[in-house]
């Protein structure tokens, strides 16, 4: 989509330098963010990988310090004690083979699914519906496990999902306009280290290529590399 009009001229103008440093960048984002609604504040990282093979592929999970905003609706698929622990870890809904039914039947009415592990293979029927969505559960993301309140209260603090596109590119939220510059900064360092670690140990040449930070509507702001590399 084609991004014009004299209102996004006008931010783009307000983008005056080649490259900012992070807590330099956050204020310039939030001024050029001049849609009516609160612009999702979103971070896209350029890799130095091949996606196509599965030793090069980047994904993993980072807790946001000042989280994204809004109270993520959290379903836990369990049995057992791990119902209660669930509930009292204030997951929106819990069921075990009931809840698996409820969703092939069409409700999706949340952001993540936490499993325990002995549930997996009623699990497994939900792929095609929650895979689409990036809701299936993985043991990787922590979302397939026997400690189901500490998950949910991960989630709910603040926690998200990153994995690197077919393009080489990891796209991810950090915040709303609406949040104050530095914990916008805060939430996009957190997350740019968070990637800087899962370096694949096959990655070859430089990792990350670029770093663009840009509200919903807004213009690209690019960040020096120097300033997050050595943070």
């Amino acid at each position: 989509m084609k991004k014009s009009g004299k209102k996004y001229t006008a931010s783009a103008k307000l983008v005056d330098k080649p490259s900012y440093a992070l807590s330099d960048a956050m204020p310039v984002v939030k001024k050029a963010a001049f849609a009516k609604f609160d612009e999702t504040v979103e971070i896209a990282m350029r890799l130095g990988v091949d996606p196509k093979h599965a030793d090069q592929m980047v994904r993993g999970t980072v807790v946001l310090p000042h989280g994204l905003g809004k109270s993520k609706r959290v379903v836990v698929i369990a049995s057992g004690d791990k119902v209660r622990e669930a509930r009292e870890a204030g997951a929106d809904e819990v069921g075990g083979d009931d809840l698996v039914q409820k969703i092939q039947g069409g409700y999706m009415e949340f952001d993540a699914v936490v499993a325990t592990p002995d549930m997996m293979k009623s699990v497994g029927r939900l792929g095609k519906v929650l895979g689409p969505h990036g809701l299936m559960p993985n043991p990787k993301t922590g979302t397939v496990t026997l400690d189901v309140a500490k998950a949910v209260k991960e989630v709910k603090a603040g926690k998200v999902e990153f994995r690197v596109d077919k393009t080489g590119i990891i796209h991810c939220a950090v915040g709303k306009a609406s949040f104050e510059a530095d914990k916008l900064a805060e939430n996009a360092n957190a997350l740019i280290q968070s990637v800087l670690k899962a370096k694949p140990a096959t990655a070859k040449g430089k990792y990350v290529k670029s770093i663009v930070v840009s509200s919903t509507m807004g213009p690209g702001v690019a960040i020096d590399l120097a300033s997050v590399e050595a943070a």
